[in-house]
C-alpha cells in the first residue's frame, strides 16, 4: 500500500465530506449531515495509514529512538475525542428535530449519498487490490465500506420520506450513523489509550507466549518479560530468559530460535532477550513486576546439577 495510493483516497474522502456537507445544509437532511460526519472517521483512518507510511520512511535519531510512530497515536487520541463529541451533538440535534420536525429535500439527499458511495466504493476496493494481505489496508478498506453501509441507509430513508412524507425518518436515521460514529470512535479511543499505557497486544497471550518459548531447547523458564505496542501493529518485547549452562556460542542458537517463535507467531519484530544461567541471579527481579515468576522445582533441580 503506497503513499500515493493512500494520498488519492484522503483526498477523495475530503470531497465527499464537502459534498455531504453541502448536500446536508442544502437538503436539510439530518441524517445527510450525520454520514457526512461519519465520513471523518473514514477521513481520520486514512490520514493517519498515510502519515504511518510517511513516518515509517522517517528515521529514528539519538532521540527519538524509537522513531515517529507514536505521533499518529496521540493524533488518534484527538480525533477519537472529537468524534465523539461530534456523535453526541447528532443526537441532540436529533431530538431537537423528534420535537420540532423540518421539510427536508429528498432529491438532494439521493445525489450527495450517490456521489459517496460510488466514491467509497472506489476507495474501498483500490485499497483491497493494492493492500493484499495488508492488515492496515484491509482494516481502512472495512472502515470506508462502513461509510458506504450508511449512505446506503440514507438513500433508503430518502426513498421513504419520498413516498411517504415521514419527515421524522431523517432523525432516526441520523440516530443510528450517530451511534456508529461513536461506538467506532469508543475502539479507536480504547486503542490508543492501551497503547499509550504499554499495555499488552489484546491478541497475544502472555501465557501462551511463555509456553511456546519455553518449548525451545535449553529454555529453563521466563521472568521479568514486557510486552508493548510502540503503534499499531508494531510490538516490542523485553525479558529474562533462565537458560541451560551453556558455552556462550551454544546461546546463539537457542536467541535465534527464539526470536524466530516470536516473529513469525506473535509478529514481534523487536526483542530484548537477557539470559541467565544462575538461578539466584534469575530470582532477582523486583517485587512490582507483574510478571516475575520461575518453575522453581525445575529451577533447583537444574542448579544443583551443575
Amino acid at each position: 500500500m503506497t503513499k500515493h495510493t493512500l494520498r488519492l483516497a484522503f483526498f477523495l474522502t475530503v470531497f465527499i465530506l464537502l459534498a455531504g456537507y453541502i448536500g446536508g445544509f442544502v437538503a436539510n437532511s439530518l441524517a445527510l449531515l450525520s454520514d457526512a460526519s461519519h465520513s471523518l472517521t473514514d477521513l481520520f483512518a486514512l490520514g493517519l495509514a498515510w502519515f504511518a507510511a510517511v513516518q515509517a520512511e522517517r528515521p529514528s535519531d539519538h532521540r527519538k529512538t524509537f522513531g515517529y510512530h507514536r505521533v499518529g497515536i496521540l493524533v488518534a487520541l484527538l480525533n477519537a475525542v472529537s468524534l465523539i463529541l461530534i456523535a453526541g451533538s447528532i443526537l441532540w440535534e436529533a431530538v431537537q428535530r423528534f420535537q420540532h420536525p423540518e421539510p427536508v429535500q429528498p432529491l438532494v439527499i439521493f445525489v450527495s449519498a450517490a456521489i459517496a458511495i460510488a466514491i467509497n466504493l472506489f476507495i474501498a476496493f483500490g485499497l483491497r487490490k493494492e493492500g493484499g494481505d495488508n492488515l492496515n489496508a484491509r482494516a481502512v478498506s472495512l472502515h470506508v465500506l462502513g461509510d458506504v453501509a450508511a449512505s446506503v441507509g440514507v438513500i433508503v430513508g430518502g426513498i421513504v420520506i419520498l413516498l411517504t412524507g415521514w419527515e421524522i425518518v431523517d432523525p432516526l436515521l441520523s440516530v443510528g450513523i450517530a451511534i456508529l460514529v461513536a461506538v467506532g470512535s469508543w475502539h479507536i479511543l480504547t486503542e490508543t489509550v492501551d497503547i499509550l499505557l504499554e499495555a499488552v497486544p489484546k491478541n497475544i497471550s502472555i501465557a501462551h507466549l511463555v509456553q511456546d518459548m519455553k518449548k525451545v531447547p535449553g529454555v529453563q523458564d521466563v521472568h521479568d518479560l514486557h510486552i508493548w505496542s510502540i503503534a499499531s501493529g508494531i510490538h516490542a518485547l523485553s525479558c529474562h530468559v533462565l537458560i541451560d549452562d551453556l558455552p556462550p556460542s551454544d546461546s546463539s542458537t537457542i536467541l535465534q530460535s527464539l526470536t524466530t517463535v516470536l516473529r513469525k507467531k506473535y509478529h514481534i519484530e523487536h526483542a530484548t532477550i537477557q539470559f541467565e544461567c544462575d538461578f539466584l541471579q534469575a530470582t532477582h527481579c523486583g517485587q512490582t513486576e507483574l510478571y516475575c515468576q520461575l518453575n522453581i522445582n525445575n529451577a533447583q533441580t537444574h542448579h544443583h546439577a551443575h
